[in-house]
């Protein structure tokens, strides 16, 4: 369960959580469709520059340092699942995820998110990771079989990285293989009854790095960069009282 340094209710925290993950991505961005043009998005690229240090009268809201539960999911957009088809590329879940229908489920295993106020000179002002170890999603084609697997999900960088392996062998223990854009988040949804809270929303579209190496491995050319995937919808744990 989540660990609080400071006594704050659920909703403080799932306000928190709503404000800092839907403002990853800019509000003026035009994610790529299933051709993969786009308008690059301002905020989508990860920043290499390190976070700003707290002030000294700053501190966090709440610091949720044990993330334990539940998923991930993205529903696969309809146009991306028709490109892997023409493309002849099959796509399927690495256990434990599961697909149903269109939607990929990834379970959470661990991280943390701190949340600092918008106005506090901390930026980003959510900062943390969503750790997914172990499950992924399987692409296959042409005898070729691309997974991608231990998802970590980066609020302050809008940013999904994973580990990449072509054919049983490591490409890469940690690539940038998806935007996550918060513009389009839904208000959080609060089940204080079940224990939870779902952010629906946010649209994950390809980095360069991953369109490249796809390309790459499979002989093809028509993944681009910003290529629309899919909605996500993120199922969190709240802490128990």
């Amino acid at each position: 369960m989540f660990a609080l340094k400071k006594k704050s209710s659920v909703l403080v925290v799932a306000a928190g959580l709503t404000l800092g993950l839907a403002a990853c991505g800019s509000n003026d961005e035009t994610v790529g469709s299933g051709t993969g043009s786009s308008t690059a998005p301002s905020a989508a690229a990860p920043s290499k520059a390190p976070s700003s240090a707290p002030s000294a009268s700053a501190s966090p809201v709440a610091a949720l340092d044990s993330l334990t539960g539940k998923q991930t999911a993205v529903t696969l957009d309809k146009d991306f699942l028709a490109a892997l088809t023409s493309l002849k590329v099959t796509p399927a879940p690495v256990a434990p995820a599961t697909l149903t229908g269109a939607k990929i489920a990834f379970p959470i295993t661990s991280g943390n998110v701190t949340y600092f106020k918008p106005d506090s000179g901390v930026e980003p002002f959510v900062q943390g990771e969503i750790t997914h170890a172990e499950s992924g999603l399987q692409l296959t084609a042409g005898g070729k079989v691309v997974k991608l697997t231990d998802f970590v999900v980066d609020p302050g960088e809008s940013m999904l990285t994973g580990k990449v392996t072509v054919d049983g062998k490591v490409a890469a223990e940690s690539a940038p293989l998806f935007f996550l854009d918060g513009s389009t988040v839904m208000p959080l949804a609060v089940n204080a009854g079940a224990g939870t809270a779902v952010l629906a929303g946010t649209t994950v579209s390809l980095t360069e790095e991953a369109a490249a190496l796809l390309n790459k491995t499979f002989g093809i050319t028509a993944l681009k960069e910003f290529l629309k995937v899919g909605i996500a919808e993120i199922t969190l744990e709240l802490p128990k009282s």
